[in-house]
This record gives C-alpha cells, sequence and structure tokens, in this order.
C-alpha cells in the first residue's frame, strides 16, 4: 500500500509538550479527549511501544479514522491498520488520520495523515431526474 500527502505532525506534539513543560498551558488544555475517541481508543486502539509523555502511566494507542466522499455513510470510521491496504484498493482517495491516546490522562495529538488508495478517477453516476422536472 502505497501512501501520499503523507503529513508528520511530530513538531507540533514536541511543541505542545515543550509548553506544558514550561506552564504556558496545563494538563486540562491538553488532556481533553473527546469520550468518543476514548471509547474507539479502548475498543480499536492499536498499541505502541510508547508511554503516555504526559501522565507516564500506560501505553499510548493508536485510533486511525478514515475519511472520503466516496465512503459515503461510512466517512470518520474507525479502521485498524490492517484494514488499510483493503480499502486502498477498493477506493480511489481516502484521507487517514492517526491519534496518539492515552486512556488514563486522556492525551491525545494528531500523529500523521495521508492520502491511501488506487488514484484512478472514480466513475460517477448520473444523477436521477426526479418525475416533476422529467415532465418539464
Amino acid at each position: 500500500m502505497q501512501t501520499r500527502s503523507v503529513i508528520d505532525y511530530s513538531l507540533a506534539r514536541r511543541a505542545t509538550l515543550a509548553d506544558l513543560r514550561r506552564g504556558r498551558v496545563s494538563t486540562v488544555d491538553v488532556c481533553d479527549a473527546n469520550p468518543y475517541l476514548l471509547r474507539a481508543a479502548k475498543h480499536h486502539g492499536e498499541p505502541t511501544d510508547k508511554t503516555c509523555p504526559v501522565c507516564r502511566k500506560d501505553q499510548l494507542l493508536h485510533v486511525t479514522y478514515t475519511y472520503g466522499d466516496e465512503l459515503g455513510d461510512m466517512t470518520g470510521r474507525v479502521r485498524v491498520t490492517r484494514e488499510l491496504p483493503a480499502v486502498a484498493d477498493q477506493y480511489s482517495e481516502i484521507t487517514c488520520y492517526q491519534v496518539e491516546v492515552c486512556r488514563s490522562c486522556e492525551w491525545n495529538h494528531l500523529v500523521t495523515s495521508f492520502v491511501i488508495g488506487h488514484g484512478r478517477p472514480v466513475e460517477r453516476r448520473g444523477r436521477r431526474r426526479s418525475t416533476a422536472s422529467a415532465r418539464d
């Protein structure tokens, strides 16, 4: 699976953690994971080898969200890494966002974003004309 348009947010992460250490922001500001993100981390999070940089208690989990017009109602769905190659083969362009989460202190930060997909043009189906416009 090839990825493109990769954005690494490690510099922003380091800046946030530096601001926390310097007292420019509080743990309340950076440990604010949404309940849905925490639930996704609990059920679908993938363990990493990193310990939380804030509380240093738990191992960080990665949660990957997929977005794209082609996904329709499935856009915004959490997917595990092993599912991504199949998604890339099936769709033209899907944007993935990987977030690190600590379930103990609720630290969360966007780690990376990238685009996957086969890149071929999507065949668009013609719009259905309503019966009212068909009569005109």
